[in-house]
């Protein structure tokens, strides 16, 4: 199946309706593969949660170019007849291009298991590991996914989020080729959350502990006052609630 990004599309007079009969196609959202190697993770001068600085390892993976969007979330609702978000008919939050919000965890996991049964290839939420090497797009050290310029360097800051999310891809994506990482919505990773994981993190292929009562997040919000993450920032939720800031990016194993 080709992978080809979310279009703008009208479904049953709505937009987004989650109601129509036919069941469509699923929407293979475009991936960039991240390739293996040592990276390091945290800041030795930001918050305790992302000390100490370490070097970790991760295979080789593929992340999605951009946040999942209503567009491709309303196959999965019209096919499974899953529950569909709480902003879902909110004209703030339902145009086709926008990343899907108020998802809990759950329900992103929900969407994974749907997309890999019907393409056959092993979509999956991002680890936090996963995730800050894909944003610091081969980088070392800096403050964002972009560099260390403050948030308000970036185009239209200052017009920009002031009710809602924006489309996905608006802008110049990171050196992978990735939009909106940083900013935009919270997006769940797979792991627990532990404030002091890094000091016991494995080197290779962390996956955060075994169990909890928080699932990591990582990225930035469209509600916060700045709207943009440090890459190294660390944010947890517990996985059962649904935030209007809150979404997901797909990541996928890479193909044997």
């Amino acid at each position: 199946m080709a992978q080809v990004m979310a279009t703008e599309e009208t479904i049953s007079g709505h937009p987004l309706s989650a109601s129509r009969s036919d069941v469509l196609e699923p929407i293979e959202p475009a991936m960039v593969r991240i390739p293996e190697g040592w990276f390091e993770m945290g800041c030795a001068a930001g918050r305790d949660d992302e000390k100490p600085l370490h070097r970790v390892w991760l295979d080789a993976f593929e992340l999605a170019v951009c946040q999942v969007t209503n567009a491709e979330y309303a196959r999965f609702l019209a096919a499974t007849r899953h529950p569909a978000p709480l902003q879902w008919d909110d004209p703030n939050f339902n145009h086709p291009q926008q990343p899907v919000v108020a998802t809990s965890w759950f329900d992103a996991m929900a969407y994974c298991a749907w997309l890999s049964k019907l393409t056959g290839r092993c979509y999956r939420l991002p680890t936090e590991a996963e995730w800050e090497r894909a944003a610091r797009g081969s980088v070392e050290g800096a403050l964002y996914p972009w560099g260390d310029a403050p948030p308000e360097s970036l185009p239209n800051y200052a017009t920009r989020w002031k009710d809602r999310p924006e489309r996905v891809a608006q802008y110049v994506p990171n050196a992978y080729g990735l939009y909106n990482l940083g900013e935009n919505v919270h997006e769940w990773c797979a792991d627990w959350y532990d404030a002091g994981y890094y000091a016991r993190s494995p080197e290779r292929n962390p996956q955060g502990r075994e169990r909890g009562s928080r699932r990591a997040s990582r990225g930035g919000s469209w509600r916060h006052h700045i709207k943009v993450t440090r890459t190294a920032a660390r944010s947890s939720i517990p996985p059962e609630f649904h935030y209007g800031d809150y979404g997901f990016r797909l990541a996928r194993d890479l193909s044997v």
